[in-house]
């Protein structure tokens, strides 16, 4: 990834909630789609369940899918799918979430998808889901058992962040009581991916203002009555904090023989 082909490719991302897609590979598709590959996005869940200001909590799931459409076609995505699951919430406590479907279930439907558009490349979330959320474990879950299932199997590769600076800052954020009481920052000491195992940066410095187009659409997670959200902090950043934070986005590529080791123990779940 850090060159992309010039030979046009189909990529198919896969997230979990209306606005994954901005914060972790936003700068990814629209490097692609500018460089003539076709972006196909899966968007897992309805977001219904996301933390918001009052402003925005009627038919919170209908506002989302708008601002999904925006950020969409900031990015150049050619088609968006939306797999209609309900958000499973924070902990997973919406007990028909997407975290409770069998994940062999999904995976049919996202290889179904990849099938049609002929995906070369397959984007899922590490094993970590990032920050441990129970939809993005699906995700992770779920697209590795879906690469298997694929006709023509896509090369896969999983969306993360580096692990050590993230894990630092929440330490010192705690440190300064900047964080809310019942914060663990111990929790991101197994977030996200070791640096050491990152195999892929993708530059989209080039590709800023898209990334920020499509950051700012999703304004429902932008603010929550009482809590900052990181969408509305990296939206508020100066350029050159962006270009810092947001100018690279980093993947691991997944052998294999992992991704069949993973569909292994899901095939029979429904």
């Amino acid at each position: 990834m850090r060159g992309m082909s010039r030979a046009p490719r189909s990529l198919v991302f896969v997230h979990a909630h209306p606005d994954d897609e901005a914060l972790l590979t936003a700068g990814t598709m629209a490097r692609a789609s500018a460089e003539g590959h076709r972006v196909t996005l899966i968007v897992a869940t309805d977001g219904a369940a996301g933390l918001t200001s009052n402003d925005f909590s009627t038919d919170l799931a209908q506002t989302r899918r708008a601002e999904l459409d925006a950020s969409a076609s900031a990015l150049g995505v050619a088609r968006t799918v939306l797999l209609g699951y309900p958000d499973s919430g924070l902990t997973g406590e919406v007990a028909d979430g997407f975290a409770h479907v069998g994940r062999f279930a999904i995976a049919k439907r996202i290889s179904a998808v990849c099938d049609e558009v002929s995906a070369d490349v397959l984007v899922g979330y590490d094993p970590s889901g990032g920050y441990g959320h129970p939809d993005h474990v699906q995700v992770h879950r779920s697209v590795r058992t879906a690469q298997a299932l694929c006709t023509r199997t896509p090369r896969l590769f999983e969306a993360t962040l580096p692990r050590e600076p993230i894990a630092r800052a929440a330490h010192v954020a705690a440190a300064l009581r900047a964080t809310p009481r019942e914060f663990d920052p111990a929790e991101f000491d197994r977030a996200w991916t070791p640096r050491a195992e990152i195999t892929h940066r993708v530059d989209v410095r080039d590709h800023l203002d898209a990334k920020d187009a499509a950051l700012r659409a999703h304004a429902s997670q932008a603010a929550a009555d009482g809590t900052t959200r990181t969408l509305g902090v990296l939206t508020r950043l100066p350029r050159p904090l962006q270009v810092l934070l947001l100018g690279t986005e980093y993947y691991c590529a997944v052998p294999a023989s992992h991704a069949a080791s993973a569909s292994s123990t899901s095939v029979g779940l429904s």
